[in-house]
């Protein structure tokens, strides 16, 4: 048996330069681009093995990190921004004995399900055995079967046909509950943070860095957008409701336990009709099963607390407001802590006054489980750090020769660094459809305005070429009008989901940021954001289903909630691809690029993985 041998940190730097150059290594292919306006460009290999990315995994907090970018000024001070990130400091200090709470519970609650389902097998079959004895039962059970199909006619309308199914499966679930005991409570969690304000006033930028705090601390994390939470739960329905009725017809059949058992087929296809009686009224519930499958997702038998970072929350039609509430409902009283985002306070997020009830529910579960901060700064400090970083080299206009010959190198340098083999792909969407990129190279990729935004394309495919592309060029971007307000309505979803991604962002374009979305003669623009899912695209009806039917207005908008396209929301709109425009320009979100976005992160992925495995070979040596 070999002695252990203690690697030296230099030894194992020098082990994983050559592990790494043969695993990852292909030609000139040794770097990765930090997409920044100096063209700067770290060596992978050194960026891999820098002692504090490879040893450091505790992240500063946000009021941290917050106090660390005003000393650099990077940012300006702000009384606002700093009682925020004290807020989500102190929420951040109670995670770590949270989450060994919370895995505690989830011990007790993965028992107390065995140990209840157990239990109501055993129910049941006593049940049988119990009948068998009795030998006109399954006569008196077929008669009133036909007795109930007869008199179903003379049923009141307001009766259920399954009630007497209802009834026993009542009496059994309270039986059960003598038996076993309730479903254990969770473990009160600390309260999250509702954090709303004007636009540019640091929400999101302080509601990030929360949440790169909680790495390491909790092992459940999720951080989405509005439009790519609503657009992923509209999937995940139809894909439940599709399982649902694909497993409809197996389900006539007899599950294997009850096979097993030692009673006549008759006592098996009762059992088997009450199996199948509490499935269907599990299937019922369909928002649960999304928040439980969707936003938890556990990985295998890990436990713990749940963290949900929301930014940009909204109330934007009936489907929200419904979704929302079911979904929210679910994760608050499983635990989850929610660090939500928005233009508005809680109270005035439904101004049309939609399904008032849900929206009450999902307003009491916001104000119960949420404390409210007020950012109150009336300075849109995306424009102050714009102001105060180097020329905006990635926004080019207007269109003439020497912008579009900077546009051309600026991509050649681009792929350049990657050797410059430069492709066509296609990557998939949601809903199982795909997109086409004309110009791709490795997570680089072009296209022209209209390409993206001139046809029916909706956030879903946005929310693709972002997750594929750490650096997107478009080309030929016009300034937007009347008679182009679907495609400016495209521009400011694309604008969004970049942002949200962390991509880099390469513009050609007829005008300043500040003039793009000012209108021209035909008058200012009419905002269609609240729309962005592309029903058409996307091939699902469900979100469009749920809208009030047939009331439709002459620009294919349902009147009943026009009045949410107008006035404020609309000023919100464009205040924010403008101020998101502006920041995509400064250095201070350039070089978050490479530690930020979902290309990079899998690239990190990939090496700590590495990493760990030679670690695992050295240490056994």
């Amino acid at each position: 048996m070999h002695p252990r041998k203690t690697v030296k940190f230099s030894e194992y730097e020098e082990t994983m330069r050559r592990r790494i150059w043969s695993l990852l290594s292909n030609k000139n292919k040794l770097t990765f681009p930090i997409p920044i306006s100096n063209s700067r460009v770290i060596p992978f290999l050194s960026y891999c093995t820098d002692p504090s990315r490879i040893l450091n995994h505790n992240h500063p907090g946000p009021l941290v990190q917050y106090k660390n970018l005003v000393d650099q000024g990077k940012l300006q001070h702000d009384p606002y921004q700093e009682s925020v990130a004290t807020e989500l400091q102190n929420l951040l200090s109670r995670l770590e004995n949270y989450e060994r709470e919370m895995e505690e519970y989830h011990v007790n609650l993965s028992n107390w399900e065995k140990k209840r389902e157990n239990e109501r097998r055993r129910i049941l079959m006593d049940e049988v055995e119990k009948q068998q004895n009795d030998k006109d039962w399954w006569k008196r059970l077929n008669n009133k079967i036909t007795e109930r199909w007869t008199n179903s006619r003379k049923r009141p309308e307001n009766v259920d046909p399954g009630v007497g199914k209802w009834v026993s499966y009542l009496k059994r679930e309270k039986k059960l509950d003598s038996l076993v005991g309730r479903r254990p409570t969770a473990p009160p969690a600390p309260k999250g943070l509702y954090i709303y304000g004007n636009v540019g006033s640091g929400k999101t930028m302080l509601m990030d860095m929360f949440y790169s705090a909680t790495e390491g601390i909790v092992k459940h994390r999720r951080r989405y957008h509005f439009h790519e939470a609503m657009l992923r739960i509209n999937e995940h329905m139809h894909k439940t409701w599709k399982k649902q009725m694909e497993e409809k017809p197996l389900q006539s059949g007899i599950s294997s336990w009850i096979m097993n058992l030692p009673f006549d087929t008759k006592a098996k296809e009762w059992l088997a009709a009450e199996e199948r009686y509490k499935k269907e009224v599990q299937m019922k519930h369909i928002l649960p099963d999304v928040a439980d499958k969707f936003f938890l997702d556990r990985e295998g038998e890990e436990k713990g607390a749940n963290i949900l970072c929301f930014d940009e929350i909204q109330t934007v039609d009936v489907f929200a407001i419904v979704a929302l509430s079911g979904i929210l409902s679910r994760l608050l009283s499983s635990g989850t802590i929610i660090v939500a985002t928005s233009n508005r306070a809680p109270k005035d997020l439904n101004e049309a006054n939609m399904v008032p009830e849900f929206f009450q529910n999902l307003l009491s579960n916001l104000e119960e489980h949420c404390e409210k901060v007020l950012v109150g700064s009336e300075i849109d400090y995306r424009r102050f750090i714009a102001q105060r970083s180097e020329n905006r080299v990635n926004y080019l206009w207007p269109i003439e020769r020497e912008t579009i010959n900077k546009f051309e190198k600026k991509w050649q340098d681009a792929t350049g660094r990657f050797g410059g083999k430069v492709i066509s792909n296609t990557i998939s969407v949601m809903f199982g459809r795909t997109l086409e990129v004309p110009e791709s190279c490795e997570g680089v990729a072009r296209f022209t305005f209209d390409y993206l935004c001139g046809r029916p394309l909706g956030a879903a495919d946005y929310i693709a070429v972002a997750e594929n592309y750490h650096t997107v060029f478009i080309s030929d971007i016009p300034m937007m009008s009347m008679r182009i307000r679907d495609k400016a309505r495209r521009f400011i979803t694309l604008i969004d989901e970049l942002y949200n991604h962390h991509s880099c962002l390469c513009c050609l374009a007829s005008s300043s940021i500040d003039e793009l979305f000012q209108g021209t003669e035909e008058g200012t623009l009419f905002d269609l954001e609240s729309f962005q899912f592309e029903t058409e695209a996307e091939g699902s009806k469900l979100r469009r289903d749920v809208l009030a039917e047939g009331n439709v207005g002459s620009g294919g908008t349902p009147v009943g909630i026009t009045s949410i396209l107008s006035g404020q929301e609309e000023l919100f709109t464009f205040q924010r691809a403008v101020s998101r425009l502006i920041e995509m320009q400064t250095q201070l979100y350039l070089d978050g690029v490479s530690n930020v976005h979902p290309y990079f992160q899998t690239q990190h992925k990939k090496f700590q993985k590495n990493r760990d495995n030679l670690l695992s070979e050295s240490s056994s040596v």
